[in-house]
């Protein structure tokens, strides 16, 4: 009898702790002690010369404007100040993005409520994702677009955003799903455009890290 009331204290104390421990955890983002990385600081490497970046500078999400689920234009502009998490898409695809949309629905969730981050899905096939199937989508992923924006745009500035803005690989499948080629990372950029992660949106485990990585820069990472 006295081993289980000795028991059941070490379990009442451990419960206690829990919640000292989590102030603890986020007192320390608080001081920026968690060390989330800048991405491209000193240029990126660009051996085949298909994009045009400044030498040894750092490098920013360039300047982009497309369309979104409700007709309306979004691009860079809408990134100042804000923190966004990007990936490359379509709806037909038949493989990866399925699983990828449905990761980023937990992201979604988690910061439905929180005015300071963002999410955009970009088509890398805009010749059929209108606006129209765009909002179809949306709504099959729960998405409304003050926080899950699904964009499309000319063909060719899709795919250089993605390699030489995101600097992530994309092949056009000229219209057959099967052929399309693109990454399935997702993408968090800060409010000055700056990369600063990229997770599998295929793995559980990497967007929970994703979704951590992104409070601590709520918390003051810069």
């Amino acid at each position: 009898m006295r081993g289980l009331r000795i028991l059941q204290g070490l379990v009442l104390v451990c419960i206690l702790l829990i919640p000292v421990l989590i102030i603890m955890f986020l007192r320390g983002f608080g001081n920026n002690e968690y060390d989330l990385p800048i991405f491209y600081q000193n240029g990126v490497e660009n051996p085949f010369r298909e994009c045009t970046f400044e030498d040894s500078t750092q490098h920013y999400i360039p300047e982009f404007t497309f369309v979104n689920q409700d007709g309306d234009n979004v691009g860079r502009k809408d990134m100042e100040g804000k923190i966004t998490i990007v990936d490359f898409f379509f709806t037909s695809c038949p493989s990866i993005c399925p699983v990828m949309s449905k990761e980023m629905e937990r992201v979604n969730d988690m910061f439905r409520e929180e005015p300071r981050v963002q999410i955009m899905s970009i088509s890398i096939d805009p010749e059929y994702d209108t606006p129209e199937i765009l909002q179809e989508y949306a709504q099959k992923h729960n998405a409304t677009s003050d926080k899950w924006q699904f964009l499309s745009g000319p063909v060719d500035e899709t795919y250089q955003l993605a390699r030489c803005g995101f600097i992530l690989p994309a092949l056009d499948g000229m219209g057959v799903p099967d052929d399309f080629v693109h990454s399935d990372k997702f993408v968090l950029v800060d409010e000055l455009g700056r990369i600063r992660g990229y997770y599998s949106g295929t793995n559980r485990e990497d967007v929970d890290l994703l979704m951590l990585e992104t409070k601590v820069l709520l918390h003051g990472n810069k």
